[in-house]
């Protein structure tokens, strides 16, 4: 099964860049390019991409507004913003807006090549301590929203929550809890369930927007 990817961002140089990364795996094809987040919506809606690259910040439409209209469309393309800095509070408001995870403008190509694999396959791309940062600047400025359906989770799930914040992967928390993989899958779907968030980014940032998970 070959991987469709799309590429949003405003740089030629940096879709060029992306572009011939993706286009060296024998299991990945570009399928689509937009140099802002205008024709992000015709664009995912021509190519069905499994997974879009989109720029956090553009001019016209940034990747958050883009974001945000693929989720209100119902898009099942997966979302990976790209940053050029970590504590970009711009990727924070991706996160919430329906981004699956992010990578730095300055990854290597394997890094960029396993963010594109582990969303795609429906896990999130997060690195803990910046999301952590991130939070606890969003919490300053705009405190907690509240208890999202956390108080229905059981303490298994909470700790599953707590883990997947952590980053850790379905196999990883699987290990950690000594439990088989579908086991924690079923806990995934049931947090997921519970606090109606899309995906396992959303209970991550509803967890740290909540106040959940201590920032």
């Amino acid at each position: 099964m070959t991987l469709r990817v799309a590429l949003v961002d405003d740089e030629p140089l940096i879709r060029r860049g992306l572009a011939a990364v993706v286009g060296s795996e024998p299991d990945m094809a570009v399928v689509g390019e937009a140099g802002d987040g205008t024709g992000v919506l015709d664009l995912v809606g021509r190519t069905s991409p499994d997974v879009v690259l989109m720029d956090v910040r553009m001019p016209r439409v940034d990747g958050i507004a883009a974001t945000r209209a693929l989720v209100r469309a119902g898009s099942a393309a997966r979302v990976l913003v790209l940053t050029t800095f970590a504590n970009d509070d711009h990727v924070f408001e991706a996160l919430a807006a329906g981004a699956d995870g992010f990578l730095l403008k300055r990854s290597s190509p394997e890094e960029v090549l396993h963010g594109i694999r582990t969303v795609a396959r429906g896990e999130s791309l997060l690195f803990p301590d910046a999301v952590r940062e991130l939070a606890r600047r969003h919490a300053r400025s705009t405190g907690s929203t509240g208890d999202p359906g956390l108080d229905r989770l059981t303490p298994r799930e909470q700790e599953v929550l707590r883990l997947m914040a952590a980053g850790l992967s379905n196999a990883e928390m699987a290990d950690r809890l000594v439990v088989g993989v579908e086991t924690v899958r079923s806990h995934v779907a049931a947090v997921l369930a519970k606090t109606g968030a899309r995906d396992r980014t959303q209970a991550v940032v509803l967890a740290y927007r909540s106040g959940f998970m201590p920032v």
